[in-house]
């Protein structure tokens, strides 16, 4: 077995507070008051098993227009999540749009407000 885990991910966004209402009020990830002051904007979001997801507020050097509709096509995050219908129901209150695995198995994809694609996966 490896001794690697993912410890955190990084996702550019453009303005933090816009993102949190995402990361935070929509998918429930907790925010980590720890994170030191970097010079510039963002925020630290607990992802369970000491895992993070850090927002950091810099300029994206990635085009925008032109991505996949599906974001399992594009590079995403993946969550696992203890109630997907329950976080489906949270994405449909909020307006934001989603497609489900093309897979076959429980899972949804959907885009933070920024564009990067986020994964959520039945636990």
């Amino acid at each position: 077995m490896s001794e690697i885990r993912l410890h955190h991910v990084s996702v550019l966004v453009r303005d933090t507070d816009r993102a949190l209402a995402f990361y935070r009020d929509v998918l429930g990830l907790a925010v980590d008051n720890s994170r030191p002051d970097l010079g510039y904007p963002g925020a630290w979001l607990s992802a369970g098993a000491g895992q993070q997801v850090h927002l950091l507020e810099l300029p994206n050097p990635d085009p925008l227009d032109g991505r996949p509709r599906h974001g399992g096509r594009d590079r995403h995050v993946a969550f696992s999540v203890a109630d997907l219908e329950a976080l489906r129901a949270r994405l449909d209150a909020h307006g934001i749009p989603y497609t489900r695995s093309r897979s076959g198995r429980a899972a949804l994809f959907c885009r933070d407000p920024d564009g990067n694609a986020c994964e959520l996966i039945q636990a």
